[in-house]
């Protein structure tokens, strides 16, 4: 059994691990962010429709009074890739990431509001401490207050997309959730470019390695990643899901620096917020979890 577990735990690090290289692979591949985000929830759709077809057909099913809330999904995950996308192109991975890191406490301020209970006194704690992380991230970097912004606006629409999933994921299987929110997401994506005199049949053009990279973010990174996530999360506790998948950040900053070097590198202000910020997130989650005596 604990081979079993074994086995699992370090598959879900590797999944972890192919999350965290996104942010890579989006700063990799030469198209900007909403050409990018339609290649990605097109083909990672194809993807997801091929494993139905092939191994359960019946996953295709989504019970109609869900519909208005899966469109609303779809549309919030794609302005959401668009906006990390660009927040990577124009402020970079480490940056990007540091922001986006913020999500899971977004979210433990976001669901009392929506669940309609009160705010705990050792989220508004944890919430401080990664206000002060951000503050610091903010004022080290701030020639790139435009892309750190956007990602806090990328994190803020992450949490709503995970407040929605949690409401919707229990009347529904969330891998179907997934293929028609990616599919609603890729036919908005291809409806803006339709009326946008920015966005044009160039904008989609893919140069020397493009195609490798968006195959890898398609495939690799969103249908198969998604669905093996769900698969291991059966052989893991709460816990350990939530400490290894708050390693997301870490890993893809740890990846730029091997991949950029010195590019990468940032100030020791942004390092010692990053930190602050990764310190809360992990706190809060052990809080919680010990908390409400989960294992």
């Amino acid at each position: 059994m604990q081979s079993v577990r074994g086995k699992n735990l370090l598959l879900f690090h590797f999944i972890v691990l192919l999350f965290g290289f996104t942010s890579v692979l989006g700063a990799l591949i030469s198209v900007s962010a909403v050409p990018l985000v339609i290649y990605r929830m097109g083909l990672a759709a194809i993807g997801l429709a091929l494993f139905f077809l092939i191994f359960h057909p019946n996953y295709f099913y989504l019970p109609k009074r869900l519909w208005g809330e899966v469109i609303l999904g779809g549309v919030i995950i794609g302005v959401h890739w668009v906006t990390f996308f660009y927040a990577i192109k124009i402020a970079g991975v480490s940056l990007a990431l540091s922001m986006m890191a913020t999500g899971a406490l977004i979210t433990a301020i976001l669901d009392p509001l929506f669940s309609r209970r009160k705010i705990l006194g050792y989220e508004l704690i944890f919430g401080g401490l990664t206000t002060i992380g951000i503050s610091l991230i903010y004022q080290a970097e701030f020639e790139h207050k435009l892309g750190i912004s956007i990602a806090l606006l990328s994190a803020f629409l992450s949490s709503l997309f995970t407040i929605l999933n949690g409401k919707m994921v229990v009347k529904a299987r969330a891998i179907t959730l997934s293929f028609y929110e990616l599919s609603v997401g890729f036919f908005i994506g291809l409806l803006v470019t339709f009326f946008s005199d920015e966005i044009t049949i160039q904008s989609f053009e893919l140069k020397k390695y493009d195609i490798i990279w968006i195959f890898i973010l398609a495939f690799l990174c969103t249908s198969y990643a998604f669905n093996i996530s769900i698969k291991v999360m059966r052989h893991l506790s709460s816990f350990t899901i939530m400490m290894v998948i708050n390693l997301e950040p870490i890993y893809g900053i740890i990846l730029s620096l091997l991949i950029w070097k010195d590019k990468e590198f940032l100030s020791l202000n942004f390092y010692l917020g990053f930190l602050i910020v990764i310190f809360s997130i992990l706190m809060n989650g052990i809080y919680k979890i010990k908390k409400q005596g989960i294992n």
